[in-house]
């Protein structure tokens, strides 16, 4: 059984797959893999695989955003570009796109030709357009994340590229008196103008759209509308870069 594993910021993501198909994924918030089902010793991290109810893994591929910073005993490590690459290829079985991934902590869009990473271009270095962000404005707007990702029509005019003063705009939105609905479109919207930059410079004809933002349909929408473009939500788009290891691994 190959296992891979994408060390997220805010979540662990694992997927099983053998000869070709997915056998089990599972997804555990990161604090929470970490206390349970790992155990550091002085030559790197032990994963009880046991403990979360897998079978016994045979080959172990990992990426994220630590893979840096935690050494998994056993597991072979690679780039995240080129896990979600591969993720993306498999999943969609298209060859040429852009890849646009939404995360918790950052975001990232890859130009792939021929089934290739030809270019990319990365934003961790801010908030602003990722999916704490969305968590963020939802809480001020007293909405639940799903409920956000259903509005892009009539978007409220929002301006600051900070996540943290965006809050501040939008309460002031919220004091001028705009409907929740149009609130919510605005900041979606704000979303696409941050990473509008990334696209249009690596741009194809399709997007692949990944990472947990991609499960909601309004960004979505504002790709196809303002882009004229085809997106593509596979059906694992939070589990893409742990795919894309096990793709490597087999």
């Amino acid at each position: 059984m190959i296992c891979g594993v994408d060390l997220g910021s805010r979540s662990v993501k694992l997927v099983l797959m053998q000869d070709g198909s997915i056998e089990k994924k599972q997804l555990v918030e990161t604090i929470r893999f970490y206390r349970e089902y790992g155990k550091m010793t002085p030559q790197g991290l032990v994963v009880d695989f046991a403990a979360m109810g897998l079978p016994t893994v045979e080959r172990l591929i990992a990426t994220g955003y630590g893979r840096n910073t935690v050494d998994i005993i056993g597991a072979t490590v690679i780039a995240e570009l080129k896990a979600h690459t591969l993720g993306a290829v498999w999943q969609t079985g298209l060859t040429d796109f852009t890849l646009l991934d939404l995360g918790g902590q950052d975001s990232k869009v890859i130009k792939v030709r021929k089934g290739k990473m030809t270019d990319f271009q990365t934003n961790d270095k801010c908030a602003a357009s990722t999916g704490r962000y969305l968590e963020n404005m939802a809480h001020v707007l007293d909405i639940t994340l799903e409920e956000l990702s259903r509005y892009s029509d009539n978007p409220v005019e929002l301006n600051t590229t900070c996540a943290i003063f965006g809050e501040s705009e939008l309460i002031g939105r919220i004091v001028e008196g705009h409907n929740v609905p149009e609130l919510a479109a605005g900041v979606n919207y704000t979303i696409f103008k941050r990473i509008k930059p990334m696209l249009i410079s690596l741009l194809s004809e399709n997007i692949v759209f990944t990472g947990g933002v991609a499960f909601g349909q309004a960004l979505r929408t504002i790709l196809e509308k303002e882009l004229n473009v085809r997106v593509v939500v596979p059906d694992h788009p939070q589990l893409n870069g742990a795919i894309g290891c096990a793709v490597c691994a087999g």
